[in-house]
């Protein structure tokens, strides 16, 4: 490739690298769109030709995505891979390839090509030299998550678990992501039905959200909520009702924007109370919620 041509889809990269820190995706795809067209007009085998296409190409994938454009989003991922060729000096790229491919599929309800696209980005990353394996962990918590909504509990369980012993090798226990994972766990776990490992989970996701977030975070209160779950589950009345009360008093706190989940925890709550004979301090409570969502 030619100095200037170079030199010119630099500048489009910083420049589309600006545009999206300041929020502006569409006129960033503009400039993307240039510098596609300026590597595809100017493409030959040499390849440092066929990496900076496969470059700027995997760059307007991630802003497609960002605009829910997932076909489009799809197919430039495709096109990338295709001038990669399984390049053995970039695993990463392709990773990530494969990573935002799953992700195109994934918009688009495509759930058997979003395991397999993310099913290779794990291989790619675990290649990789080093393996990359917080990329290996995020891709394993997102297949966690793709099982978990078909139904397959056994392999949800199985890649969460990867996920989380990653995350306590790379970050330690105490770490938000750690959390995150051990949060989705203990989703899986209750829905199998392993009450006492749900409770464990969301336990220690929300003593490390805790210590990390404190009390008024989303994360933290959404914690509150899971742990009472599986609390009544084990029989644990009082205790639940004690973290039902904190995850609403932090989903009241933290006002607009949470508007959803503030509903979510008052109806769980209520349900408890009301199945513990409690209906008017339900409808004391259902009260001030609908009070509290109509001022935000």
């Amino acid at each position: 490739m030619e100095t200037s041509t170079a030199n010119f889809i630099e500048i489009l990269k910083d420049r589309i690298s600006s545009l999206r820190d300041k929020g502006d995706v569409d006129e960033a795809v503009h400039a993307a769109n240039a510098a596609v067209e300026k590597c595809e007009s100017s493409l030959s085998p040499d390849p440092e030709s066929i990496e900076a296409f496969a470059d700027v190409l995997e760059i307007r994938a991630g802003l497609y995505l960002e605009m829910g454009k997932y076909p489009e989003a799809a197919e430039d991922t495709k096109q990338a891979i295709d001038q990669l060729d399984d390049n053995a000096d970039k695993i990463g790229q392709l990773g990530r390839l494969y990573a935002i491919l799953g992700a195109a599929y994934d918009g688009q309800n495509r759930h058997e090509r979003v395991i397999d696209s993310w099913m290779k980005a794990v291989s790619y990353f675990e290649r990789h030299d080093p393996p990359l394996m917080m990329d290996v962990a995020a891709m394993t918590n997102n297949l966690g998550f793709t099982a978990k909504a078909g139904g397959d509990l056994d392999s949800a369980e199985d890649f969460f678990l990867k996920s989380l012993e990653i995350m306590h090798a790379e970050v330690g226990p105490k770490h938000e992501e750690t959390a995150s994972v051990s949060n989705n766990l203990g989703a899986v776990y209750l829905a199998a039905g392993y009450l006492e490992q749900a409770r464990e989970m969301h336990m220690m996701a929300l003593e490390t959200r805790r210590e990390i977030f404190g009390e008024v975070h989303p994360d933290t209160a959404q914690s509150h909520n899971n742990l009472a779950l599986a609390l009544l589950e084990t029989g644990d009345k009082a205790w639940a009702r004690r973290h039902f009360e904190k995850s609403l008093a932090g989903f009241e706190s933290l006002g607009e924007g949470y508007e959803e989940d503030l509903e979510a925890v008052a109806s769980n709550y209520c349900d408890f109370l009301r199945n513990e004979g409690e209906g008017a301090l339900a409808e004391t409570i259902d009260f001030r919620v609908k009070e509290v969502l109509g001022k935000v």
